[in-house]
């Protein structure tokens, strides 16, 4: 069952929440040993969590829009209740005391925690222990390696995470499920490992466009602990997810500047996507401003780790991995002046894809560059979403393709910021759109 269809099944009573969470606990006994996407599940607690549920639900409690259903929580999001180790030895055996906005506007919605989902280190690029479930070979992607592996590999329905850079987007391409980056700022960071102020921003993974809809909607709210969060009325991703566009959206296909990078196989099915659409897209340019972005987000994202784990490199740089060293050192050679000067791109940048908003509903451009690439040294490239991270436009990757060696490939939609719901609801169009043209059975687009 998708996670709507659990969630319904469970407020009507035709399934316990305690049934649910133990058959994803049986996969994680089944898969874990190979997959390892966890850093922390205690079945006993999580059964212990359904049950409450499910007493709650007999006795005619008011039930949230995730009453009993299972969530993995990538392991920097602080839980009162379990370890936060946040993907090093640093941090190893920290507990923390309070829960994260994020985790306890999952538990006022009804959700049951199942347990910390693998992370690479402090969140960066040093990949953890996660395999790709589709060959164990290659890399997951990251940095929320194990959220995107254990929603792919059926552990657990829904899962969030959290992307600086590409981390929810590049996982879910290469793990074949669903990922959303919202807008940033739409979901609180309180009490989440800060890597960047400027360009964190939590994000959900799951297996439908409605399913995305539905863990994220209770997640869009004000926290007055995080100020980049503003008072405004809940959104309404879930009903505007589900709703037919008043008229067909029209989409910008955007090469953008990386356009290069992409391998042979996603430039090819891309470019049979646009083909598919017919005149429901056209190719548009953007600006040689934006040719600059992937150095100013650089610029800020190794700045900000130099400043957020100072303390890190301070007290334990032999422990981190040679590749965060290296960030952090460059991080601490730029001047205020370039760094200021990069974030202040980001307004100008923004004003130009309003513009193209204005015309378009959606861009579509590469999630990534191609499929997870082989082996476990590496987490892939994110390149493909540092422009849109630095400018804090929501994304979200839709799992239409399949590479060469069989691998998942996902076509990434960009949308206006702060429009969140709309993009939803143009990604369920398109996914509608490419099952009813695609020719073999599954409805995806082959590369």
């Amino acid at each position: 069952m998708s996670a709507v269809e659990t969630a319904r099944a469970i407020r009507e009573g035709a399934v316990d929440s305690e049934e649910v969470v133990q058959a994803c606990l049986d996969r994680i006994t089944e898969l874990e040993d190979t997959v390892l996407a966890w850093a922390h599940v205690d079945a006993g607690h999580a059964l212990t969590q359904a049950r409450a549920a499910d007493d709650a639900r007999r006795v005619g409690a008011a039930l949230g829009s995730l009453h009993g259903v299972p969530v993995g929580v990538k392991d920097i999001f602080d839980t009162k209740d379990m370890p936060t180790e946040d993907g090093t030895v640093l941090h190893a055996g920290r507990r923390p005391l309070a829960d994260a906005t994020a985790v306890a506007l999952l538990r006022q919605a009804g959700a049951v925690i199942l347990g910390k989902t693998v992370t690479t280190e402090l969140a960066v690029y040093a990949p953890g222990k996660t395999r790709n479930p589709h060959n164990l070979d290659h890399t997951p992607g990251g940095s929320s390696s194990g959220s995107a592996a254990a929603v792919a590999a059926h552990m657990v329905p829904l899962a969030i995470g959290t992307q600086t850079n590409g981390s929810v987007i590049r996982p879910a391409s290469y793990c074949g499920v669903y990922g959303f980056k919202p807008s940033h700022g739409a979901i609180s960071r309180h009490r989440v490992l800060q890597q960047s102020r400027v360009l964190d921003t939590v994000g959900v993974f799951a297996r439908t466009v409605e399913d995305v809809a539905m863990v994220a909607e209770p997640l869009m709210r004000f926290d007055e602990n995080d100020p980049d969060t503003r008072p405004q009325a809940a959104p309404r991703l879930v009903e505007t997810a589900a709703a037919a566009p008043p008229v067909a959206p029209q989409l910008a296909f955007v090469r953008t500047p990386v356009w290069e990078d992409a391998d042979d196989d996603m430039q090819a099915a891309i470019m049979e996507l646009v083909e598919v659409l017919g005149a429901d897209i056209e190719e548009a340019t953007l600006p040689a401003v934006f040719d600059d972005a992937v150095a100013w987000h650089r610029t800020i994202m190794e700045a900000d780790l130099a400043r957020s784990f100072e303390r890190e490199y301070a007290t334990g740089k032999e422990r981190l991995s040679e590749i965060l060293r290296e960030m952090i050192e460059r991080g601490q050679t730029y001047s205020a002046v370039a760094y200021n000067n990069a974030v202040g791109q980001i307004g100008a940048l923004n004003a130009i894809l309003d513009a193209m908003f204005k015309k378009y509903d959606a861009i579509l451009t590469p999630a990534t560059t191609g499929e997870a690439p082989a082996g476990l040294d590496s987490t892939g490239s994110p390149i493909f979403c540092t422009l849109w991270t630095l400018c804090g436009v929501p994304a979200v990757t839709l799992p239409l393709f399949r590479g060469p060696n069989g691998m998942p490939m996902g076509a990434q939609l960009v949308g206006p910021k702060g429009d969140d719901a709309r993009l939803l609801r143009t990604a369920r169009w398109l996914v509608g759109a490419v099952n009813k043209s695609a020719h073999d059975e599954t409805g995806e687009v082959i590369a």
